[in-house]
């Protein structure tokens, strides 16, 4: 009889996610070597793909293109690979040679088990052996797991693996998910598990597996990545799994070849690359919601945490498990278009600024290295000076203008005696009820769509002083962003709002908005920066 527990290193199939399958041919054939070295039981290559498969990629075409990064193909190493049951088609798969891909691996979705089966027979016909992947596994009531096994049985592949695919799951999940495919599939079919950490406990919830294997006859087969490696909040890390199979049931991973695998090869990834628990990934997991809507939400929109939450929220369980981005971009409208009366509100403010020299103090880091120069101007030219997102103690402000919920916490916080006794001009999607000192704009006044990071501040500020009729306004601290976050800011623990760091795009981004608001209002307004911006090219 074989090994009870064996692992299954999915670093090369989970982490495609992260880099586009692209992990160079140096990386592929070493993380599969070091896996060898390791003694790690299985090793998931990629995926298998319609296209022809590119190399330095973990996606291919048919099993023999791993063939280039196999180095001394091991005999006591189990070679798979992934196939999607309804995007691979089986004409392109050879009958299985045994030089490259032992099994193959078929994920499905709940509610689709048959037709996933059904594939998993076509490919055993042809020599394969062949692993299940029981997508979102959480969502299989007890029926469902009795039927499932039932009709596993009926092809008997090497394994059935059930998957946390939302990061959703707890101990009691497990307690009820084991027991009925334990008692229902044929004894040397082995149970798996797949793990998310989307609530931090995929290392937590995998131990549990394993210590469940101690129940039952059958081989269990546990799933990890180097350096936890994979889509949205990652998975459970091979070293940690590797390491509590050697310290508590006398397996013999060899930690120094582990080691090696991410010291050579995973640090490029792991400091070029981000995946792993955090907040967006933790609602994913608190609402069993598809990760692809919380990368939309984050990509196209900068969502915080609190809106994300609602957002998802005002899903159905339903939706949650899909991604329609039309359905989710119209419920972030909802929850950002609040509208409000703000026709009193804009009558004062254009009373006030009209006929007024206004004066933007943006966040860059000029507003704290130009204090002089910026000083000067306002000794000057006594304009109204309005704080642009965030609060800089070195000025005294006459308003503080806030599009972002988040900045709008931190500077009530941090910044508490200027907060309550500056005037503050809100946008409807961080408020709809205004407190002392506080005037609400409606949102939709002063954003144009177009971008993907379309509610910029300063240029939302710009179109508000435009409806006002402010004829004359200076600009500070509106330098563009730096490589290094805390280059960009006067205040260095200012909340980041572009988590996804592609600064440069942004800087594009916020260029080519500048550039339309100024088309737009050249004969109507005029814009004088006095501290030095990437965004002051043109002349009109």
């Amino acid at each position: 009889m074989g090994k009870k527990i064996e692992l299954l290193d999915c670093t090369l199939r989970d982490g495609a996610y992260i880099v586009e399958s692209e992990f160079g041919t140096p990386a592929m054939k070493g993380i599969i070597k070091k896996m060898q070295d390791a003694n790690v039981d299985i090793i998931e290559c990629g995926w298998l793909k319609n296209d022809e498969h590119k190399e330095g990629t973990s996606f291919y075409h048919v099993p023999d293109d791993l063939l280039k990064y196999m180095i001394r193909r091991r005999d006591h190493v189990t070679y798979v690979v992934m196939i999607d049951w309804d995007r691979y088609d089986l004409n392109y798969l050879p009958e299985c040679s045994g030089k490259s891909v032992d099994a193959i691996r078929i994920v499905f979705p709940h509610g689709k088990h048959r037709e996933g089966i059904a594939v998993g027979r076509k490919i055993k016909e042809k020599g394969y052996k062949v692993f299940f992947q029981a997508a979102n596994t959480l969502a299989y009531s007890d029926d469902d797991l009795i039927d499932l096994a039932k009709e596993i049985n009926k092809v008997h592949p090497a394994a059935l693996s059930v998957v946390d695919t939302f990061g959703a799951m707890f101990d009691e999940d497990l307690d009820r998910i084991l027991p009925i495919l334990d008692r229902h599939l044929d004894k040397d079919i082995a149970l798996g598990f797949h793990s998310h950490n989307n609530q931090q406990l995929s290392f937590s919830l995998t131990m549990y597996f394993i210590k469940y294997a101690g129940k039952t006859e059958r081989k269990v087969i546990v799933d990890s990545s180097l350096c936890g490696m994979g889509r949205g909040a990652g998975n459970a890390p091979t070293e940690l799994v590797a390491n509590y199979l050697n310290l508590k049931y006398h397996c013999n991973y060899d930690m120094n070849a582990v080691m090696d695998a991410i010291d050579t090869y995973m640090s490029y990834f792991q400091e070029n690359y981000k995946w792993g628990y955090s907040t967006p990934y933790f609602i994913a997991g608190m609402y069993c919601c598809h990760v692809n809507n919380i990368a939309y939400l984050q990509k196209n929109h900068r969502t915080n945490a609190r809106d994300m939450r609602n957002i998802i929220d005002s899903l159905t369980p339903e939706e949650r498990k899909k991604y329609d981005y039309n359905l989710l971009e119209e419920k972030y409208m909802v929850n950002q278009n609040r509208i409000v009366d703000d026709e009193e509100v804009m009558e004062y403010l254009s009373h006030e600024l009209e006929k007024r020299v206004v004066l933007l103090i943006a966040p860059g880091k000029t507003s704290e290295t130009e204090k002089e120069t910026i000083n000067s101007y306002i000794r000057e030219n006594h304009p109204v000076v309005i704080a642009v997102n965030a609060i800089n103690p070195e000025y005294s402000f006459d308003y503080l203008f806030i599009i972002n919920a988040i900045r709008y916490g931190y500077a009530k916080e941090i910044y508490s005696k200027q907060f309550y006794d500056t005037k503050k001009i809100l946008l409807s999607n961080i408020k709809t009820a205004a407190d002392e000192n506080e005037l609400i704009v409606n949102f939709n006044r002063v954003v144009k769509r177009g971008w993907e990071h379309f509610d910029n501040a300063v240029i939302s500020l710009l179109r508000l002083l435009d409806k006002l009729h402010v004829k004359n306004v200076a600009i500070a601290g509106f330098d563009g962003f730096k490589h290094k976050y805390n280059e960009s800011y006067a205040d260095s623990s200012l909340p980041t709002l572009n988590p996804d760091n592609r600064w440069d795009e942004l800087n594009d981004e916020i260029d080519n908005m500048f550039q339309d608001f100024r088309r737009m209002t050249s004969s109507t307004m005029n814009i004088k920066f006095i501290t030095y911006s990437i965004f002051d090219k043109l002349k009109f």
